[in-house]
């Protein structure tokens, strides 16, 4: 047996354990699906982190960088921006809220927030997440195939397979618990795979003589242009293009739930600190090795360009050592999926059937049922998985924008401008939502102006301008804590 496969194999036994060991710390389905609000600073930041960079950013960035060189600088600053403003802007106040309205999932907060109007919106919340997600949790699935396929020679098929059950199993068993503290594990293994394999790659570049600059030019000069040689105001969509990941940040679910599980509001500003610094590193080690990669392939080697990283660390690197940054690779669609999978069950389980149907069962009975929608939910995206032809790159960004546009429009105005109502909220999510699904599927609209800009800002202001109009006949507005 290799060093790689065994590196690998311990990996998953570790996951699975920490599945068995917090099944019975699930009392209730709250405790399945936010931990109780009991998680720690350090599990909370690791686990935010992890779950929010997912198979994009150890295979669809650098996959990514590898096709179009210095260009996706931008894509990498835009993520850490987003991070940035979403930690300092929404994480205390949504922290501190949900709580007061005693809301375990973000439709739930939207729902008790603004009363009047609540139920529709809470329904329509739940709809976009089962939607987006689904192609979300399947881009997770497709990524493990991809990385196994390079690393052991598994069949992609075979590959989903394997990370669909492991993902399913543990989440299914522990719930939130089990999520957070394999994400906190998997945290750690990522952030060494994207500072330790660029390092590496870039010491081999440095031997040929060559800065890193100098070997992608030698790939073709467009790919060491900024704009990948656009220029006027094809260079500054290509910039809006890559910054407008910012937007997406703020209204991605899976995410926004680690903010509501920490165990205390005060102790936000300790994981703020770890989460970017966490960020910064990561996503410059994931563009790095794209131009790495780029540099030491050149154009035209992969058929599959999202296959640079583990390629990578099986040429460059001990068998040992690539055997752990393939667990990385791993670890990052395991930690966002394990928690896509979980947003979905409690949208379907607490704002649906609990919520808006308004059936009331023992936690015991709820805490089984969540299970299994769990269960459901990861064979549908699994189906979708096996049968997408779609780059992880792209699944994730038209999930991405989706997701942010119905979303943070919504929470960044119901949690800081007191104007806010439910019908100006419901016009920003139906404008998002399906600003997202039209512009993505007209080519030359989302090469023109990204659909990740232009559905967020068109949901924005869909919100502020019917608030306006409608604020004056409503009876109520936003309910205060």
């Amino acid at each position: 047996m290799s060093f790689t496969l065994l590196g690998f194999l311990i990996y998953l036994l570790l996951v699975l354990l920490v599945g068995f060991i917090t099944y019975h710390s699930n009392k209730s389905h709250e405790d399945f699906f936010i931990a109780g609000r009991k998680l720690n600073p350090w599990v909370v930041a690791f686990s935010e982190r992890a779950s929010g960079e997912s198979a994009w950013l150890l295979v669809g960035l650098p996959g990514a960088a590898l096709a179009a060189g210095f260009l996706h600088v931008w894509t990498a600053l835009g993520c850490v921006l987003g991070i940035i403003f979403y930690w300092f802007v929404i994480a205390k106040d949504l922290r501190v809220q949900s709580e007061n309205f005693g809301a375990i999932t973000l439709p739930n907060f939207f729902s008790e927030k603004l009363g009047e109007g609540g139920n529709m919106i809470r329904l329509f919340s739940s709809l976009i997440i089962v939607f987006f997600f689904t192609f979300y949790l399947a881009a997770q699935f497709n990524g493990a195939g991809k990385v196994l396929f390079v690393t052991f020679g598994i069949p992609q098929f075979w590959g989903i397979v394997l990370g669909a059950v492991v993902i399913i199993f543990y989440t299914m068993m522990g719930g939130f618990f089990a999520v957070a503290w394999t994400d906190f594990i998997q945290g750690i293994i990522m952030i060494g795979t994207l500072v330790i394999l660029p390092v590496i790659g870039l010491i081999e570049i440095g031997e040929t003589g060559h800065s890193l600059r100098e070997a992608v030019h030698l790939a073709g000069p467009h790919y060491a242009s900024l704009t990948g040689g656009a220029t006027g105001l094809a260079a500054v969509s290509v910039v809006i293009g890559g910054l407008s990941w910012f937007f997406g940040y703020m209204g991605q679910p899976h995410l926004l739930t680690r903010f509501m599980a920490i165990k205390d509001s005060e102790k936000i500003k300790v994981s703020r600190r770890i989460a970017i610094a966490w960020a910064i590193p990561a996503f410059t080690g994931a563009f790095l090795i794209g131009l790495v990669g780029l540099a030491m392939f050149g154009e035209g080697h992969f058929q599959d360009v999202e296959q640079v990283m583990p390629a990578l660390a099986n040429d460059f690197l001990p068998a040992w050592l690539a055997g752990i940054f393939i667990s990385g690779a791993i670890a990052a669609m395991m930690s966002t999926a394990d928690s896509q999978l979980l947003v979905i069950t409690s949208s379907v389980i607490e704002d649906f059937y609990h919520q808006t149907l308004k059936k009331d069962l023992s936690n015991r009975k709820m805490l089984f049922l969540s299970r299994v929608i769990t269960v459901a939910v990861g064979l549908l995206a699994f189906v979708i998985a096996v049968t997408s032809t779609k780059l992880v790159f792209g699944l994730v960004s038209y999930a991405w924008s989706g997701l942010g546009a119905s979303f943070g429009p919504a929470l960044l105005l119901l949690l800081k401008w007191k104007k806010t109502n439910w019908q100006g909220v419901l016009a920003g999510m139906i404008t998002g939502t399906f600003t997202t699904i039209i512009w993505s599927e007209i080519t030359v609209l989302d090469q023109a102006v990204s659909v990740r800009f232009v559905s967020f800002v068109l949901a924005f202001l869909a919100i502020i301008v019917v608030s306006l109009a409608t604020g004056k006949k409503n009876k109520s507005l936003v309910r205060n804590p």
